[in-house]
């Protein structure tokens, strides 16, 4: 139920933060916030994609416990999400 309610915290923050952009805005943050979650740390999370963004306390948390259950993956799991970021970003640059 921990992961559940992080994960909805996670997604109201995105929201809020992905309706104040454009549509190209939103996708770029958006896919980079999944990058540097995927593979990358939660100081560069604050550093690259919300960098720009207030990111208070309690968001903070959610996110550590995000990259948490992320890291927490089998790698087999891990490898196949980068594996469909990494077709999803080579089929924006072809467009």
């Amino acid at each position: 139920m921990k992961g559940n309610s992080t994960l909805l915290l996670v997604a109201l923050t995105l929201l809020c933060i992905c309706g104040l952009s454009t549509a190209e805005d939103t996708n770029e943050f958006f896919m980079e916030f999944l990058q540097t979650l995927l593979v990358g740390t939660p100081e560069e999370l604050y550093e690259g994609p919300l960098g720009k963004y207030n990111v208070n306390d309690m968001a903070k948390s959610a996110l550590g416990e995000l990259k948490s259950c992320i890291d927490g993956l089998q790698p087999v799991h891990k490898e196949q999400l980068v594996k469909l970021l990494v077709q999803v970003l080579d089929e924006q640059e072809d467009t």
